[in-house]
């Protein structure tokens, strides 16, 4: 039987173009709007640089990485540094850093050893400072730091009893903090007046997780914005008064929790929202703003965002993409509604074969709606495929319509590529985030296994032809889905997936100590008995002898939060029921591959390996993609060439 797909027509997509660095990417504009930021290769590494608005050709390099390079970027309100957070070889050992735009000199704002520090507060009232969140102290809770920029003074504000993050507002005052409770729910704290925290307000452990409040507060300092489930279903937008706390209504959507809110810079008075159920669309809520997104909606640049917006409003810049068209970056001129183009992310996939991404519902046993994505190649054909089901990592996030570089390169290799949005997705509301609760492995699988069904049954796909990928929760849905299916999946690729959810929660990272209780509550509670069993049964490694197709594993060694052991594990249990698996480490990387040399070369060996169990294309391996990397491929060398 011929197990090839006939996509011959179609030119191959190259990796690098898919998987590469972006030529340019992240523009930011200056807070007086006269200087636009991005990222770039240097030496192939991406890195910081400025260039005046309107000459963004005659850019100029800020920074020299030489290895992993600046994964993002903030502009103080200075207008002179350019704050970065970044870590080594993906060890979450995050440090804060100022860069000087003039100059390039690069400083430790954080310099206390392994730590993770984070930007919590910018404000245009004290634009030489930042309010920045650090574990130095105790590596479980983050402490509070007010830090002067241009000498990395830094003053204490809060010292952390147990808290899951502070709120402040525009003065850097401390308004609010939040602590997660053993049950799950969650509290909101304001201070006593005498050095201490009092309860405010509670969300019941339902909807601890589609419910907060935003830290905008108003200029008056009277009132905040506040997204809550409690009483409902979708999380709404609410204006919290901070003296009563009674909350008033601004927005809800019946199908989906209420996204992205733009405000009026210097008020944080909301002027409109974004809801995403199959797609995103913004909806006013002041009239001042209803021209813009007029505006953006009519330009045809697909769907986009707001990524940086300047002191006086007036330019804002515009991250667009469709799903057949990577990123492009567009300077808005609000005065004028006019876009002036700054770059395209990807210049070198113009032209490309790209394929159109369909949103489809798809209907689970138990009768949940599931928002999933479907690609097919692009060749016109009607025959069932080979399918990949794309299975997203959190599990607390979700796949979205939009340019997606899997899909686009599973498509061009013959496949049909499915994403699905199964329960414990997040933005659908309260209840279907909830159902994952205890489901890993039972029915967060099920609703995969629906998804298949459902592309079999509509003649999409091959039932001898499917393979599961994906990476974090979707590794892990990986493994648990072929030891628990055995039959249904041809092969899987299993990236920084955890195997074993009992030294899962004995390993999480110290910093995710105050969310403890939300995986207890999801997974199960290993210092209760029914937990720890839960727990076990959930857990792949302990069914490895289940597997019957072929595995690949990818594994970052520093991962801090799905550590090494979680693959070797599983590993050594497939070794030892004498059940072959390709495993490739990367000593350089952590919760994913963040460098593209190694992106690159993970892909081409998935590439391969699905060809060799699908049938579908792939583009000749050269040798140089492999050494470029620093892939060990520790079992399976058969499939290199």
């Amino acid at each position: 039987m011929d197990r090839t797909t006939d996509t011959t027509a179609l030119p191959l997509i190259p990796r690098a173009a898919l998987f590469g660095n972006p030529r340019r990417a992240g523009a930011q504009i200056s807070p007086d709007g006269g200087t636009i930021a991005f990222l770039a290769p240097r030496n192939g590494v991406m890195n910081l640089f400025v260039a005046p608005r309107g000459q963004i050709d005659a850019a100029r390099p800020l920074t020299d990485e030489r290895r992993r390079g600046i994964p993002g970027y903030a502009w103080a309100h200075d207008g002179r540094h350019l704050l970065v957070v970044k870590d080594n070889d993906g060890d979450e050992n995050f440090h804060l850093h100022a860069v000087d735009r003039e100059t390039g000199a690069m400083r430790d704002l954080t310099p206390h050893g392994p730590i993770q520090a984070s930007i919590v507060k910018l404000s245009r009232r004290h634009p030489g400072e930042a309010v920045v969140s650090h574990n130095a102290r105790d590596p479980q809770w983050p402490d509070l730091y007010r830090i002067e920029i241009a000498t990395g003074r830094a003053t204490m504000i809060a010292e952390n009893p147990g808290l899951a993050g502070f709120d402040v507002d525009e003065d850097f005052a401390l308004r609010l903090a939040a602590r997660l409770e053993g049950d799950g729910s969650q509290t909101v704290l304001r201070p006593d007046g005498a050095g201490g925290w009092a309860p405010f307000m509670r969300f019941a452990p339902e909807d601890a997780m589609t419910s907060g409040v935003l830290g905008l507060f108003t200029t008056d300092g009277r009132t905040t914005l506040m997204l809550s489930s409690a009483g409902r279903d979708t999380a709404a937008l609410f204006r919290l008064d901070l003296a009563t706390g009674d909350a008033t209504l601004l927005a809800e959507d019946a199908r989906a929790d209420i996204g992205e809110i733009i405000v009026r810079l210097h008020e944080n008075t909301p002027l409109a929202y974004g809801v995403n159920y199959e797609r995103n669309r913004y909806v006013a809520l002041d009239p001042a703003i209803q021209p813009d997104l007029d505006a953006l909606d009519a330009a045809g640049i697909g769907d986009w965002g707001i990524q940086s917006r300047s002191e006086d409003d007036r330019f804002w810049i515009i991250g667009a993409a469709s799903d057949t068209a990577p990123g492009v970056a567009w300077l808005y001129d609000r005065k004028s509604r006019q876009l002036e183009k700054l770059y395209d992310t990807r210049p070198d996939l113009a032209g490309a074969p790209l394929a159109p991404m369909r949103p489809v519902v798809i209907a689970a046993r138990d009768g949940l709606s599931l928002v999933s994505y479907l690609t097919l190649p692009a060749d016109g054909g009607s025959a069932p495929r080979p399918l990949v089901l794309l299975v997203h990592g959190g599990p607390w996030a979700r796949d979205s319509f939009g340019f997606n570089p899997y899909h686009q390169w599973l498509a061009n290799r013959g496949y049909a590529v499915l994403s699905v949005n199964f329960r414990a997705s997040t933005g659908f509301g309260k209840a279907f985030l909830n159902a994952g609760d205890r489901e890993w492995g039972r029915a967060m699988d099920d609703d995969l296994l629906d998804a298949v069904d459902w592309a079999i049954g509509q003649g999409i796909a091959d039932p001898s032809r499917i393979a599961i990928m994906g990476g974090s929760y979707g590794g892990y849905a990986t493994l648990a889905a072929m030891t628990r299916n055995p039959e249904r999946y041809a092969c899987g690729v299993d990236i920084v997936g955890p195997s074993n959810l009992e030294t899962l929660l004995a390993t999480i990272p110290p910093y995710w100590e105050a969310g403890r209780s939300i995986f207890t509550r999801a997974l199960g509670d290993p210092a209760t008995p029914e937990g720890a069993a839960l727990l076990r049964e959930r857990s792949p490694v302990h069914q490895a002898a289940r597997l019957a197709r072929p595995l690949l594993i990818g594994q970052g060694a520093n991962d801090p939060r799905v550590k090494q052991a979680e693959s070797d594990q599983m590993v050594a249990a497939l070794k030892a029921k004498g059940i072959a698996v390709t495993y490739v480490l990367f000593p350089d990387e952590g919760h994913g591959f963040a460098r593209p040399e190694n992106s690159i070369a993970f892909n081409a060996i998935t590439e391969h390996f699905l060809a060799a169990h699908l049938g579908g294309r792939a583009e000749a391996l050269a040798a140089e993609e492999i050494g470029r990397s620093t892939a060990q491929l520790l079992e399976g060398a058969e499939i290199l060439p």
